[in-house]
């Protein structure tokens, strides 16, 4: 069974031995889903590390076969999805745990808000989302605070002294101070998506808009929401679009706007980090910390480091 050059590198990149072994697993498991659930699995979609594919069951019915590595990862999702129960979120139709199975709906017409060619049109749809998913924090879950965004963060400063990447030591450390004391300053605690962005929304039956993919974390709604933000970003004019789009948001969601850029630098900086240990660097991602910075400056007249001076 052939699969998608770049999602086998992808998979060997992040998993190592663990994901070459799952690669030579998966034609295996894919049949398996064909006879346990009677269906039949069509050409998937373009994959990154799991293996996304629609389907159709023998009585006709449509739905998308979702096959993740078993571990972490893939137990938040199914947990984040069960959380959520069905509000603004795709429906988990079966799901087997061992083999790392997620069985979904379909979303019809499927396509995504990325191609919204009004991007303020897109935020209030994005709002619309992110508003039915607004959950207060489950008591007991496996699912990890962004406490742990902070600890990925912390362990890259700790290992790189002289900078990372394009990042000054000087920005890491910055972000890593602001990044901890917004962690301990969180009011409320709610249930987030973890990976919201606009190619994570599709396009549902009756105009609806539905979130996939959920990673799953604890935290402030702000900063579940920076990804998007980084995310389907013009060639020129980022500073007035990223300015708007924060406009839109807070206004609809009611959100923190002081703390909503310091989420922002934050993120921007650890999605950095995250694109060059991945070998993929994204400027656009770097290119966002400084845009922060000044929207920072703009609207409180102080250096974004001085939050924490």
């Amino acid at each position: 069974m052939k699969f998608q050059k770049q999602f086998v590198q992808s998979v060997r990149l992040y998993f190592k031995e663990e994901g070459e072994a799952w690669l030579q697993e998966l034609p295996g498991i894919i049949h398996y889903c064909e006879q346990k659930w009677s269906m039949k699995m069509e050409k998937p979609y373009r994959l990154s590390i799991n293996y996304v594919a629609p389907a159709k069951l023998r009585n006709g019915k449509e739905i998308v076969v979702k096959i993740c590595i078993p571990g972490a990862d893939f137990l938040n999702e199914l947990e984040s999805l069960r959380l959520f129960k069905n509000q603004g979120i795709v429906n988990v139709l079966d799901y087997e745990i061992e083999k790392g199975i997620i069985i979904l709906e379909k979303l019809a017409p499927g396509y995504t808000l990325a191609e919204i060619e009004d991007d303020e049109t897109a935020c209030y749809l994005a709002a619309q989302v992110v508003r039915r998913l607004s959950f207060p924090a489950p008591r007991n879950t496996r699912i990890q605070t962004t406490r742990a965004r902070e600890e990925v963060l912390r362990d890259t400063v700790n290992r790189n002294e002289k900078g990372y990447g394009p990042l000054s030591q000087h920005v890491l450390v910055n972000a890593l101070s602001i990044f901890a004391k917004l962690n301990k300053t969180i009011a409320q605690y709610k249930l987030l998506h973890g990976d919201f962005h606009h190619y994570n929304v599709l396009a549902s039956e009756q105009g609806n808009w539905v979130a996939i993919d959920p990673k799953g974390l604890i935290g402030e709604v702000e900063y579940d929401l920076i990804q998007f933000l980084l995310n389907r970003l013009p060639d020129k004019g980022v500073y007035e679009v990223t300015k708007k789009r924060i406009e839109i948001l807070t206004n609809e969601l009611n959100l923190n706007l002081e703390r909503f850029f310091l989420w922002g630098y934050c993120h921007a900086v650890l999605a950095t980090v995250w694109t060059v240990e991945g070998m993929s660097y994204n400027s656009c991602f770097y290119r966002m910390i400084s845009i922060f910075e000044r929207l920072y400056f703009e609207y409180y007249g102080i250096e974004i480091g001085c939050y924490v001076d």
